[in-house]
């Protein structure tokens, strides 16, 4: 049996996260730009190939450095539900086969290894790809460039999706004429209910309404892909987003119900309780999706991501200091106004499935109450 303080009980008490640094001013009302120019603060990926440069967020493979599959950088303060997200990006071919593939994930899911799932507003050096919407680990090329689309669920097998042509924006080959390669584009994804829209230099690319509800994702984490591939370089920069009024409001809700100052009510580990020493005097401070945990002179701190569409709710921790630093902890949570309770698994890749732990579970449960 390992011991109770062979247990990393500060790191997984970290929950969320300290303000994101960004710019001062902002010149487009309602907008708030998530990336500060200088470093990845707010985001989180493979150290290998990201990076910033140029003041832009940088991926890059290389001959010596391939990526072993689409990966992927996540934003690590928020999930959106509707909004719209404005960003230039740049995507260069480091290859002779005219080889670039990347997207920006959004209402998606982040899975283990920098791997994420759903909706992608896609860019390519392929032209008739980009711009196009894609879902990554799902229903795939969702529509042709310029196509304005209904998806519906398959009435003969739930399971399958059938895509509905009702508009168009101009023919493919006169939208592709305003992609720009080894230069600076802007894009531009509205997401509002079921209704998606990305626009790439002022033209509109893609229109979908999903109304193959089961499949539909109504909120999600935003993130930039690398694809594995030929050796390429993509970058973003100048990104914001605005939130907009529908679906956005049940994440801020709970996201709202997270933030203050906590405190350590009880502990569990090994299948009984965690002696009151051990507890005593965490204080766990929530801004935004960032967390600072502090105990005598002990401080921690990290970011974090929810998905409360889950049941039980989801939770990944990322601490940024101690033992823990540079992986995901993953956990579920519930949460109410004055009261919360995490269960971490602080070893292996397995998700808590409930709010217990049993002797060398590495699973953790902390209870705690709003600090007055």
């Amino acid at each position: 049996m390992k011991s109770i303080s062979s247990v990393p009980i500060l790191a997984c008490a970290a929950l969320l996260t300290q303000a994101t640094v960004v710019s001062a001013a902002d010149a487009e009302k309602g907008f708030t730009p998530i990336f500060n120019g200088k470093d990845l603060t707010g985001w989180n990926g493979d150290a290998r190939f990201w990076s910033v440069k140029d003041g832009a967020i940088t991926g890059q493979t290389t001959p010596d450095n391939p990526a072993p599959h689409n990966t992927f950088l996540i934003w690590t303060n928020g999930t959106l539900g509707d909004f719209e997200l404005r960003l230039s990006y740049k995507i260069i071919p480091n290859n002779d086969k005219s080889f670039g593939d990347s997207g920006i994930q959004y209402r998606s899911k982040e899975m283990p290894d920098f791997v994420v799932a759903g909706y992608q507003a896609n860019l390519m050096v392929t032209k008739p790809l980009t711009g196009i919407l894609y879902e990554e680990k799902g229903r795939g090329i969702i529509h042709q460039l310029g196509q304005k689309v209904v998806i519906k669920t398959d009435p003969n097998d739930a399971n399958k999706h059938k895509v509905e042509v009702v508009g168009s924006f101009g023919q493919s080959e006169e939208i592709q004429a305003s992609f720009k390669t080894n230069d600076w584009n802007e894009y531009v994804v509205i997401a509002q209910g079921n209704h998606l829209q990305h626009f790439i230099n002022g033209k509109q690319t893609a229109d979908v309404t999903d109304q193959d509800d089961a499949r539909a994702a109504k909120s999600g984490i935003l993130a930039l892909q690398l694809h594995a591939g030929q050796p390429m370089t993509v970058q973003f920069k100048n990104i914001r987003i605005k939130t907009l009024s529908g679906e956005a409001g049940p994440a801020a809700d709970e996201m709202e119900k997270l933030q203050g100052v906590w405190e350590v009510a009880s502990g569990e580990v090994n299948g009984g309780p965690m002696p009151a020493d051990d507890t005593a005097g965490i204080t766990l401070t929530i801004a935004g999706n960032k967390y600072t945990v502090v105990k005598a002179d002990f401080n921690d701190h990290g970011s974090f991501s929810i998905d409360a569409s889950k049941n039980p709710k989801q939770m990944d921790v990322r601490p940024e200091t101690g033992s823990g630093a540079g992986r995901t902890i993953l956990a579920i949570y519930e949460a109410g106004r004055e009261g919360l309770r995490v269960c971490y698994a602080t070893q292996g890749t397995e998700r808590p499935t409930a709010f217990t732990t049993e002797v060398d579970s590495g699973r953790v449960v902390f209870t705690y109450k709003r600090k007055k």
